[in-house]
């Protein structure tokens, strides 16, 4: 890419694509475009027509989606499969007709089956069943990754796949009803701080920018206690509070700073040209419980953590093979620790 290139960053007030424009402008690019939902509505083939038609990108970063937690995902399945289907083939077929030089495509690692080898090698796809409670989305995001080599096979497109692990970090989604593990525990574990220190003040100001279920700062404190216990936070008669969070905490995942993954997909952009995806992460994974406890004592929390093991866990543990990343020469910056603290005092300036 040159710096005075046309690049359409689809999704680009999103975790990922906000990510993408920092990393951007960042390296001197001067020429990036984006659109919020309700300027285009990336579900509708003839207004994504339209827009390439008219605005020519040269090339294009893929990464709009629909996305949420395990909640999310088997709640609202057929949204997930829809939303994402219809996204990833209008924007990837409006490519090839107006003739994109390159396009990267932006997919998750939960495209490999559930009880697969770890690390997972990206010749694991498509190799054994998926995790249940997230397969809707699994799915389109497969068949977003087969477009690519598709279009490339059939058309010559230089369309690219690359498949990141866990995210976080400025941009994320607190909801806690369809947020990530990550964002969900330390929203909770935020406001089970507040509340041991009896500071609706601070819980209001929260709720004022993230309402959860119509319930907002202008709540009565006993309405706001009722609405934290449904989400496992509690406080005790003897004062300290209690946070209860799903499964056994033993499940184990990696994590990568968005950041990071931005700057993977700025330099495959630029240094690789092959059918076959590539994934993204850190190659090192944490359980969720000592995850759990690194968030604990960047947010401030001094009550107790309790696992719920009625819920379920998931996969036991999913950490990506990198090594064909590696030997780009490419490798992340932030350790999760940093992150973590980075994405802790990010979340307390916003609330």
């Amino acid at each position: 890419m040159k710096k005075d290139s046309k690049i359409y960053v689809a999704g680009h007030t999103g975790l990922v694509g906000s990510a993408i424009v920092r990393k951007l402008v960042s390296e001197g690019y001067n020429n990036i475009i984006g659109k919020t939902s309700s300027e285009l509505d990336l579900r509708n083939q003839f207004t994504v027509k339209s827009f390439f038609d008219r605005e020519k990108p040269e090339y294009v970063f893929l990464a709009a989606a629909k996305v949420g937690g395990i909640l999310a995902n088997n709640t609202y399945p057929a949204e997930f499969i829809y939303d994402n289907l219809m996204i990833e083939s209008n924007v990837i077929h409006a490519s090839y007709k107006n003739r994109v030089k390159k396009l990267l495509f932006l997919g998750s690692s939960c495209i490999y089956p559930k009880e697969c080898p770890q690390p997972i090698k990206e010749e694991y796809l498509l190799t054994g069943p998926l995790e249940p409670t997230n397969e809707a989305y699994a799915i389109a995001k497969i068949s977003g990754l087969k477009m690519c080599e598709y279009y490339r096979k059939q058309y010559g497109c230089d369309f690219i796949s690359a498949m990141p692990t866990n995210l976080y970090g400025p941009g994320d989604n607190f909801n806690l009803e369809t947020s990530h593990v990550l964002p969900a525990i330390m929203r909770k574990m935020y406001l089970a701080k507040c509340l041991g220190e009896s500071d609706f003040d601070s819980i209001r100001a929260d709720l004022n920018k993230r309402p959860i279920n119509k319930i907002d700062d202008k709540s009565s404190n006993h309405v706001i206690i009722k609405l934290l216990k449904n989400f496992g936070i509690i406080k005790l008669p003897s004062g300290e509070c209690q946070l209860t969070l799903w499964g056994t905490g033993n499940a184990k995942r990696e994590f990568l700073y968005v950041d990071d993954l931005a700057d993977a997909v700025c330099y495959l952009m630029n240094k690789y040209s092959k059918k076959e995806h590539i994934n993204v992460g850190t190659g090192e994974d944490i359980s969720i419980k000592n995850l759990a406890n690194l968030i604990k004592d960047n947010i401030g929390f001094n009550g107790e953590i309790l696992w719920d093991t009625s819920k379920p866990d998931g996969t036991m543990q999913k950490l990506l093979f990198v090594e064909i990343l590696h030997n780009l020469n490419w490798r992340h910056k932030y350790s999760l620790s940093e992150g973590v603290r980075k994405l802790c005092n990010y979340y307390k300036e916003m609330s």
